[in-house]
């Protein structure tokens, strides 16, 4: 069995992604050919938003997106602790700081109330207000400190975050919102596609992702012309009206024509896929009752691209885990540590404790098969191996 099945899905499309690439291929437009400002097209048309911008990555767009906000030195950036590092780690290159803040027990995204609370915190440099970078109290003594700046949202496993809120929250304070749709490409929220719901948008098309290529490969969102027309010159080495004319610092963010060629064929069979996640995702709801899962609220629909439990604990996590690897039934964790425990932001000085919600999750959470092409039969020996699992470990904590 498969974790993400990408062979079936190749199966169904080979003879279309064969062509494509023998389109690049015989017209020789490696960079920037003529597949990439199609791909950007129907991805903008898809997301309902203007402007589409073929990025090198995931982790691309969200720098440029940064970039493209003039994001720098002393500047925060709010965002959750429980994501994959790129999320913050693109906050830390720029010499901005990263100020995390806890997820919401049910939806593992950011909670919007503690967001608030966090801004106020950076407004007024006092730590008492929220739990703080170490840095951003100390400059108190002899400099300004922080100044808030702008927040990135992770749509977390597929799930939109709470925009409604977090826009209150960013137009009370004057702050941008990128959203972080690495995992949620094909989602919705109140009626709005995935990569429509911030100032910016990013996404990522790493070959697990619901839309991935065949390598790397990202794109940014806006409706903002300007916006847009700063993002593509950054990610082409800042350049201006031709090549060597360049009117900032950018970088080597281009998508690659022949990414871009794979990903249009996959685009023909995207809805398809998105509809089967959601009929996956629904048949493990119906046959998963004794464990708590991601809450999807109402008038949002999820990408699923991951789909994830809780154990009881870290014990039964790992017992369970392992009675599913017996079973040849492969699984994951995302994500085993917070970021603001990793040792890359250790110059934070969080410390164990500040975000409880997103370290308890961190230690129980795991994630199940999850693709367009699982099939029922499969649902069914997954979730019979977790029930027996279960209740082994029931029987073995009753003869301690």
């Amino acid at each position: 069995m498969e974790f993400i099945d990408l062979a079936a899905q190749q199966a169904r499309i080979k003879g279309k992604i064969d062509l494509r690439i023998e389109g690049v291929l015989k017209h020789g437009s490696y960079i920037m050919g003529q597949e990439v400002k199609e791909l950007e097209g129907t991805l903008a048309a898809y997301a309902g938003v203007k402007f589409g911008i073929g990025c090198a990555s995931g982790t691309d767009a969200l720098l440029i997106s940064l970039m493209a906000f003039g994001v720098g030195p002393g500047d925060a950036i709010f965002t959750t602790p429980f994501t994959f590092i790129a999320t913050a780690e693109v906050i830390s290159l720029l010499g901005a700081t990263p100020v995390f803040v806890d997820i919401d027990p049910k939806t593992f995204n950011i909670d919007p109330v503690q967001l608030r609370q966090a801004i106020e915190a950076v407004g007024h440099n006092d730590a008492s207000f929220y739990k703080l970078p170490r840095p951003a109290v100390l400059m108190a003594d002899s400099r300004p400190g922080l100044t808030p700046k702008g927040i990135i949202c992770v749509d977390l496993f597929g799930l939109p975050a709470k925009y409604d809120s977090i826009d209150g929250v960013a137009r009370d304070h004057n702050l941008f919102v990128i959203e972080d749709a690495a995992q949620s490409f094909g989602a919705e929220y109140k009626g709005k596609k995935a990569c429509s719901l911030a100032n910016i948008a990013c996404t990522s098309f790493f070959p697990a992702k619901p839309l991935g290529c065949y390598g790397d490969g990202g794109m940014c969102f806006t409706n903002d012309q300007n916006l847009a027309k700063v993002i593509r010159s950054i990610g082409v080495h800042g350049k201006g009206n031709h090549k060597y004319d360049n009117i900032r610092i950018g970088i080597n963010g281009r998508l690659d024509t022949l990414q871009a060629a794979i990903l249009m064929a996959k685009m023909d069979i995207f809805p398809e896929e998105m509809e089967r996640r959601q009929q996956v995702a629904k048949r493990y709801a119906d046959l998963i009752n004794v464990f708590q899962v991601q809450e999807i609220p109402e008038e949002v629909r999820s990408a699923w691209a991951q789909y994830s439990l809780l154990a009881k604990d870290e014990n039964q996590r790992s017992l369970l885990m392992d009675k599913l690897k017996k079973a040849g039934i492969p699984t994951a964790i995302y994500y085993p540590k917070p970021l603001h425990l990793q040792a890359a932001f250790a110059g934070l000085r969080y410390k164990r404790g500040d975000f409880p919600i997103s370290e308890d999750i961190a230690s129980r959470i795991f994630s199940l098969p999850m693709h367009p092409y699982l099939s029922a039969n499969d649902q069914e020996r997954i979730v019979r191996t977790l029930k027996d699992g279960r209740n082994q470990e029931l029987m073995e904590g009753s003869r301690k």
